[in-house]
């Protein structure tokens, strides 16, 4: 087992992954730094394997799962997750690394935001998209995490073998996020120089269809760890609709005795016990949540006696 694992996932990074390297290389001269390569067609692997780095291969495209990869393959007490582009202070990672080691973190987070992010970052939409999804995060889940896209984190042990990674692309920082805030792991927040990338160095993130999936997976996250409140929202708004248009249906009934529009009122009936069945679907879901949040706790149980075992060996 590692002491300190370097994680440097890249994507033709040609133009900066030698000096990324180097730069961490420095200051932590007790680390393993692994460079995971996915699918470039420059030179980054060699300038990678020159500076000194250990280089393996994703050969399935997408961030998701080069983390997937590198969290399958790699065992260390401390892992730092940074990427390629030299965008991220090396400087950083010995006070990250030290939150995890000695203050028992189990993610620590490099916050751009509370920084140079909004005046190095030269694309307006990210800065509006990375302050929705920080500001949507920690409304919907009660975090505290002050940058949530952040490609610069330091992980534990037990956080990395136990962190189920369902996400392929860049939507992979805001799983990781959720995760930790869903099952109480201790989070911390570093904050850190963020520099926009060299001239020559092009990001591969997409401003809108990358920003979509992030909705979309705060949205399907949102289902999976906050099921009665998903769904009580939606049975709210759907037992709405029906009582808005049943009303006039109701109240002519009780005037002359009528009912002239039964096909509505057979349609509210419907989405009425489509409401009642979506709230009890949240019970249900939510009773579940917890049988899974016990479990879980299980497992973190068995990742710390592996370590364990594997620090003695």
């Amino acid at each position: 087992m590692d002491k300190i694992a370097v994680l440097i996932p890249c994507y033709n990074e040609e133009k900066t992954v030698e000096k990324v390297v180097r730069d961490f290389r420095a200051v932590l001269p007790e680390a393993v730094i692994y460079v995971y390569d996915n699918n470039s067609s420059d030179r980054t692997v060699q300038l990678a394997e020159a500076a000194g780095a250990v280089v393996r291969h994703e050969y399935s495209q997408g961030k998701g799962n080069v983390l997937r990869r590198m969290f399958r393959e790699i065992d260390a007490e401390c892992y730092i997750l940074v990427d390629g582009d030299d965008t991220y202070p090396a400087e950083s990672a010995p006070e990250m690394c030290r939150l995890v080691l000695e203050h028992q973190a189990d993610m620590v987070v490099g916050d751009r935001l509370s920084s140079t992010y909004f005046t190095e970052n030269k694309r307006p939409f990210h800065n509006f998209g990375n302050s929705l999804v920080r500001l949507s995060i920690n409304c919907l889940f009660g975090a505290k995490i002050q940058d949530i896209m952040t490609g610069y984190r330091a992980f534990s042990f037990a956080f990395v073998k136990t962190f189920p990674v369902l996400s392929r692309g860049f939507e992979i920082e805001t799983e990781m996020s959720i995760h930790a805030v869903q099952r109480n792991m201790q989070v911390e927040n570093v904050v850190i120089e963020y520099r926009d990338r060299p001239e020559g160095s092009v990001s591969k993130l997409n401003t809108y269809s990358d920003g979509a999936k992030v909705l979309g997976t705060i949205l399907k996250l949102y289902k999976n760890y906050r099921p009665f409140g998903f769904f009580t929202v939606i049975a709210v708004v759907l037992a709405l609709i029906s009582l808005l248009f049943m009303m006039p249906v109701l109240t002519e009934y009780f005037v002359t005795g009528l009912v002239p529009r039964f096909p509505t009122l057979i349609v509210c009936g419907f989405v009425m016990i489509a409401a009642l069945m979506l709230f009890v679907a949240g019970v249900i879901l939510s009773s579940l949540l917890g049988k899974d949040k016990r479990d879980f706790e299980f497992r973190l149980q068995e990742a710390e006696r592996w370590k364990q075992d594997a620090m003695q060996h």
